[in-house]
């Protein structure tokens, strides 16, 4: 099982283009992209929320981000995959593990709305015998209702089967559904390094992790 955004693929410039689309119909001046990067993770409602308090005293109230979820829903439609870059690592991990015989799940937070244009449009979704976007199911990453349902999916036991990702959420979920679990160090976790998070191994790029996995 591996993440999408931080793990797969690069797509802050995509998230914070749409973060400032949204912005100037609003009439508010646009956001770096070194603050938006830390605001990526637990999806698309937690980022524009975090995105409405810059400059504020608090969160935004409910009626603000009521009205801004879907402008910035429509925003990132027109910019979802058009500066997405595939990480280092990532083409040749994924064939390695084709290769190798191991079938492969993409479990995002990202809604399904996005998810799957933008793995296509990547050239990636060939890959997965199985996508668990964050609308899927009732609960997203860091619940582990995301992992255990694409074990099922796979027919495989939750020890039986890797979660890859970048950030705290993807380690939680793989601790609580009994996974074992890797993480980048290259992602969005929230700002904070993932070399202290209670992880089995920090793999450079997705090829390193192939390379202990068919080891193993």
């Amino acid at each position: 099982m591996i993440d999408l955004d931080g793990t797969l693929l690069d797509t802050v410039t995509d998230l914070t283009a749409a973060v400032n689309l949204l912005f100037e119909k609003l009439g508010r001046q646009p956001l770096d992209e070194a603050l938006v990067r830390t605001f990526i993770g637990k999806g698309i409602p937690n980022l524009v929320k975090r995105s409405l308090a810059v400059g504020s005293s608090g969160d935004p109230d409910a009626t603000s981000l009521e009205h801004a979820l879907p402008i910035y829903m429509d925003c990132y439609e027109k910019v979802n995959g058009k500066y997405a870059t595939i990480y280092p690592g990532v083409q040749e991990g994924l064939d390695a593990l084709i290769s190798a015989g191991f079938p492969l799940a993409c479990v995002t937070n990202k809604s399904a709305r996005f998810t799957l244009p933008l793995l296509a449009q990547m050239g990636l979704a060939d890959y997965f015998a199985v996508v668990v976007a964050g609308d899927t199911l009732p609960k997203r990453k860091p619940d582990p209702l995301p992992l255990t349902y694409a074990c099922a999916e796979l027919g495989a036991a939750p020890h039986e089967m890797l979660m890859i990702g970048d950030s705290l959420n993807d380690a939680l979920a793989a601790r609580a559904a009994g996974c074992p679990v890797f993480c980048v160090p290259y992602g969005y976790n929230e700002g904070t390094d993932v070399r202290g998070l209670d992880v089995d191994a920090i793999v450079d790029t997705l090829f390193e992790a192939t390379r202990l996995i068919v080891k193993s």
